[in-house]
């Protein structure tokens, strides 16, 4: 046999009908991780009976069933086809017979499996033993799966044996052997039962000779006494007939009464069912009409709101594009100040630079002026020296000096004014300044406060989301809480009714005792037909009939048959029915009469139909479920609806919180929205302050700076006028010094002295222009200096407040774009809230009407149903009335037909013919009833005196000795059989080891060669290790990879021992070829060198045997070599696809291009 096809439906993933063709050769299945690819082994191991959940990697065997994803609905059944070629006509008999077989398992939830071969049912076992035949199976070692490998290599040799057992083919014979085992096991206990059982019948056939003759004393009396019985029955049936005859007189009275009362509820009732057809569409209708209503009002109220979102939305965005304009002007008011700054840096720098250029021209010039004015002064002097006398010259020089130092000293002074003033003004300047720590704390918390206003925008745009979405929740919370709160009053309304009707109040005051019992569903029919009239009692001590509580122990009422359990067991009842409930057995409706002569007096036998038998012969039939039974099936439904309210009042506490929350946190989010914008237009406020209190604290930085500037030039040249001046100071009060100590000269002194200070004057001045120049030039390049750094800050500013302008400009014509969105929102919304108030107006108009005429149609059903009680209560007393009489001539018949058929029972006649049994005549007068009975009980008693009888012990006696001939026959052959079965399992044992041992040397050959192949060298062996049963033994593995020590399997490395373990599996298929051979991801642990070598040996072994193999992998070069490739694809998340392409027809087609 050759397996071709498989077929998946409903199989873990493979949901959709799938059918995986298995041709000769090599077929891969590849695809990604978790897409499906070893359910396909797990399919085809399961369809050949496997019995374990957890080998399908299940915790359940229903979980292979297909158990649906989020898009689509599990399915209830799973279904797998496995489809074997049987044109060579190789499978068993029983299916031989066509050249394919199908073998189907299908598994429903909670249901279990069913085998159905060619479609007809089949046993587990069956299939089991066909595939073990054909050399496969569940457990075939020729299914690998993930992780097989390993477990082949730490199993232990005897479950290393099944790789034998499948090599030789006796997986089925030891299968075979375990059932004989089983067998003799079974005929051994049989054998001890027969021989225990004949030793017990002798010593009860000694017993039963001796009951023989005492029962034939007995029987005589029992003759007499059945005389005297027969005389008590002819009188009892007598009393039996007059009682009938008076009760059904009365019966035919309360029948007329009975239809009279029918035939008004009969009216009653169709008035009642029309009315009730016609109010539920007006429900429906009203329910319809005020859907609609709350979803206009709904909807108009969500419109307004949105409408004043909107508005209150458009006012903020108004305000923030009118901060933002006043920004925009600040920003371009602060660049145009910049540049107007930076034009006069401008000037400036080109006026410095022009003075600059002449100061430098100017120089040499004054170098020069310097120079001659000092050699004419040189000459002057020497003149005046030469010219006028010492005294003269001290004189007039005295004089001189002291003009030039009252003139020196007055400049000092001047100097020394000027520079204290500016001192006090560059004090007052620095005052005045700005604080530097201040300016950076305002630059510092206007950045702060920009971005706190990004953040709670972008804060305020999360919270209008999460506003609309909390919005959409609370409706849908609202919805689920008035749909939880409607289903409540329905059932509240229903159960109320049902109430009403079920718990009707008592008229004695007496409530009955079926109003205290606690019924299980199905039960009510039994209770009804158990009880009868006796429901109708109380259990109150003042009631004139009643149930009485007596306390009797347990033990003294008799035990129920052994297949009934008692009624009390599904009844919850007072104690006073305890006694009766217990004496009550529940059985099967088939049952019933086999164990009715069972029971002991007093004891009733009932079915959940609604079937009586009772101890002393009497059976009732069911007749369908009875008002009784009806009440009390109402009960449990009453009592059912009592709990389902319980859990609908659960629900809507749970749904009302959960709306309540919903809205708190509607609310809440809506707060915090109107927060954040509160907190943005109050951050918005404080960084215009900032901004503005930054821009004044700039404007008088650089005046200060400016101030700062001047005095500081003003008291550098103040401070050289007073250095020069208190020099020439020192000079004059050095020459006055050596005029007191020179020769006052007297000739030429005033002209040589005019000249002379001519000539000092003239030097003065070019030094004085000379140090000038120099102030001035230092003083040129402070200030371009200065300007450098100005210019450069003013630019860094004037570029901070374009990027600012831009950055406002977006903002702005975002802001503007959201006006003019909101603007053409703001009209939509009205215009569709006022179409929503007409439509609402109409919705109003129409929910009442149909309010008002649902109101008026339940008016008129409640008046019908008032009615239809009314007319119930007539009928349920009348048939109450009738059920009494008919219960009083039932008693009444049932006496009669408990006395006929006692008669018949305990005399085998007539009633009319317990005179003749008795040996009277008509003519005979009759004893008393009692006379009658103290007769029969006199000899009564003394057949009691006679102990206890064995009537039967005879006819005892004649089967003990006929039963103890066939089981001393029995006992040989099951002796026999014994012999025959060890004799069998002696065979099979004798042709398992044959099979096992030449299938060791095939195997072992094979694996050797196998190994060599697979290693590139080395040497392998297979070790049988023998034990007390030929088919119990052990198999070990010794294998020596090239270059290495021999070892054993387990100390090998992940890659060898794969390689010796497919070693292994190759070798059974050359002994014993499996028609198919899967191999699950086998070739991960393994390199490419040796992939290519485990392909190879998979393409020779496919063209040696007739095994097909089926080879699901990862690795690209096992890809390239197969004949044919499957893909399992997961598009859906959870549903495995199946696609193919055949490799070789693929290569055809690229050849023929």
């Amino acid at each position: 046999m050759k397996i071709s096809r498989l077929r998946l439906l409903g199989f873990k993933s493979f949901v959709e009908p799938t059918e995986l063709l298995i041709e000769q050769g090599l077929t891969g299945v590849v695809g990604p991780n978790g897409c499906g690819k070893s359910n396909l082994l797990e399919a085809l191991r399961w369809v050949m009976g496997e019995t374990s959940h957890k080998s399908m990697r299940a915790a359940a065997m229903d979980d292979v069933i297909f158990s649906g994803t989020t898009n689509r609905p599990p399915r209830n059944v799973a279904e797998v086809t496995i489809f074997l070629d049987n044109s060579e006509r190789q499978a068993p008999a029983e299916f031989n017979d066509q050249d394919v077989i199908e073998i189907t398992r299908r598994i429903e939830r909670e249901a279990g499996s069913a085998y159905r071969i060619n479609g007809r049912e089949s046993r587990a076992r069956d299939v089991k033993i066909l595939f073990e035949d054909a050399a496969t199976g569940a457990r075939s070692p020729a299914l690998v799966r993930q992780g097989q490998i390993s477990e082949i290599v730490n199993a232990k040799p005897e479950q290393r044996r099944r790789v034998l057992e499948d090599a030789a083919g006796i997986a089925g014979l030891h299968s075979r052997r375990h059932e004989a085992e089983l067998r003799l096991k079974g005929a051994e206990s049989n054998l001890a039962r027969l021989g225990d059982i004949m030793g017990q019948l002798n010593s009860q056939i000694e017993s039963l000779k001796r009951q023989a003759r005492q029962a034939r004393r007995y029987k005589d009396l029992s003759d007499e006494i059945r005389r005297a019985e027969a005389l008590l029955f002819h009188l009892t049936w007598i009393d039996a007939q007059s009682a009938v005859e008076t009760e059904e007189r009365n019966f035919a009275e309360t029948l007329a009464i009975l239809g009279r009362a029918t035939e008004n509820e009969s009216r009653s009732l169709t008035e009642e069912a029309l009315f009730a057809e016609t109010i539920q569409p007006l429900r429906e209708a009203e329910a319809e009409r005020g859907a609609a209503l709350s979803r206009i009002r709904i909807e108009s109220d969500g419109l307004a709101q949105e409408t004043t979102r909107c508005t209150e939305r458009k006012t903020e965005l108004e305000k923030l594009a009118a901060e933002l304009d006043r920004d925009l002007t600040r920003e371009t008011v602060l660049i145009s100040e910049a540049e107007d700054i930076l034009a006069g840096f401008d000037d400036d720098v080109v006026m410095l630079e022009a003075a600059e250029s002449e100061a430098t021209a100017s120089e040499p010039g004054l170098h020069t002026a310097e120079t001659e004015a000092r050699a004419a002064l040189e000459t002057a002097e020497a003149e005046l020296s030469e010219l006028t006398e010492r005294a003269a010259e001290v004189r007039a020089r005295r004089r001189a000096l002291e003009t030039a130092a009252a003139e020196r000293q007055a400049t000092i002074a001047k100097r020394n004014t000027e520079l204290a003033n500016l001192q006090r003004d560059a004090d007052a300047a620095a005052a005045a300044a700005p604080d530097s720590l201040k300016l950076a704390a305002i630059t510092e918390e206007g950045q702060t406060l920009a971005r706190e206003i990004a953040v709670i925008e972008a804060t305020t745009l999360e919270a209008e989301d999460k506003v609309g979405d909390l919005e959409e929740i609370a409706r849908a919370e609202a919805a689920a809480a008035q749909k939880a709160r409607m289903a409540l009053s329905t059932l509240v309304t229903e159960r109320e009714t049902l109430s009403k009707l079920v718990m009707p109040a008592s008229e004695d005051g007496f409530p009955p005792v079926v109003d205290a019992l606690r019924v299980a569903p199905g039960y009510e029919a039994a209770v009804v037909a158990a009880l009868g009239d006796d429901l109708d009692a109380p259990a109150a001590e003042d009631a004139p009939v009643r149930w009485r509580h007596i306390g009797a122990p347990p033990d003294d009422d008799a035990p129920l048959p052994e297949e009934a359990e008692p009624l009390s067991l599904h009844v919850g009842a007072p104690p006073e029915l305890a006694r009766r409930l217990n004496q009550i057995g529940v059985v099967a409706a088939e049952t019933g009469h086999r164990l009715q002569p069972l029971l002991k007096p007093g004891q009733r036998l009932v079915s959940r139909e609604g079937d009586l038998w009772r101890w002393d012969g009497f059976a009732a039939t069911a007749g369908g479920m009875t008002p009784a039974a009806q009440r009390l099936a109402e009960r449990n439904r009453l009592v059912l609806m009592l709990q389902q309210e319980d859990v609908l009042r659960a629900d809507v506490k749970r749904l009302t919180s959960l709306e309540d929350d919903a809205n708190k946190t509607h609310v809440a989010a809506v707060a915090e929205e109107k927060r954040l914008r509160t907190l943005w237009r109050d951050t918005q406020a404080k960084l215009a302050t900032t901004r503005d209190a930054l821009v004044a604290i700039e404007r008088r930085a650089r005046e200060t700076e400016a101030r700062l500037a001047s005095i500081a030039e003003a008291r550098e040249r103040a401070q050289a006028g007073r250095e020069e001046a208190e020099a020439s100071l020192a000079e004059i009060k050095a020459e006055w010094t050596a005029l007191d100590a020179a020769d006052d000269p007297s000739a030429r002194l005033p002209e040589v002295q005019a000249a002379t200070q001519e000539r000092r004057n003239a030097l003065a001045a070019a030094q004085s222009d000379l140090a000038a120049h120099a102030r001035d030039r230092a003083a040129r390049k402070q200030r371009i200096e200065s300007i450098a750094a100005d210019r450069a800050r003013w630019t860094a500013r004037s570029k901070s407040a374009s990027e600012q302008i831009a950055a406002l400009n977006e903002r702005l014509t975002k802001t503007r774009n959201d006006i003019a969105q909101l603007e053409e929102i703001i009209p939509a919304l009205d215009d569709r809230r006022q179409s929503l108030l007409g439509a609402l107006t109409d919705a109003e108009r129409a929910r009442n009407a149909a309010a008002d005429e649902l109101a008026r149609a339940e008016n008129a059903q409640r008046a019908a149903a008032q009615a239809l009680r009314e007319a119930q209560a007539a009928v349920s007393a009348a048939r109450e009335a009738r059920a009494r009489t008919e219960t009083r001539l039932e008693g009444a018949r049932t006496r009669r037909q408990d006395e006929a058929r006692r008669i018949r029972e305990a005399l085998d006649v007539n009633p009319d013919d317990c005179l003749v049994l008795a040996g009277l005549t008509p003519e005979t007068a009759l004893p008393a009833l009692t006379d009658a009975d103290r007769t029969l009980q006199r000899l009564k008693a003394d057949r009691e005196r006679l102990g206890g009888v064995n009537l039967q012990a005879d006819d005892e006696l004649t089967a003990f000795l006929e039963q103890m001939s066939t089981m001393e026959t029995e006992y040989n052959d099951v002796e026999q059989a014994i012999a025959k079965l060890r004799g069998a399992i002696g065979q099979l044992n004798r042709e398992g080891k044959k099979r096992l041992e030449e299938a060791f040397e095939s195997v072992n050959g094979h694996f050797q060669r196998l190994f060599t192949t697979l290693f590139g060298g080395g040497e392998a062996r297979l070790q049988m290790i023998e034990g007390d049963d030929p088919l119990e033994g052990g198999l070990e593995i010794i294998a020596r990879p090239p270059g290495k020590k021999p070892a054993t399997l387990s100390l090998l490395s992940g890659g060898e021992q794969t390689l010796t373990a497919l070693s292994l599996i190759f070798a059974v298929f050359l002994t014993n070829p499996s028609p198919i051979c899967v191999l699950d991801e086998v070739d991960a642990p393994l390199d490419d060198a040796n992939v290519d070598r485990f392909c190879t040996l998979m393409e020779k072994m496919a063209e040696e045997t007739d095994t097909r193999f089926l080879v699901i992998t990862h690795h690209p070069m096992t890809m390239m070599r197969m004949n044919r490739l499957f893909g399992v694809t997961m598009a859906e998340r959870g549903i495995s696809q199946l696609v193919s392409v055949d490799l070789e027809t693929a290569k055809s087609f690229r050849e023929a291009v």
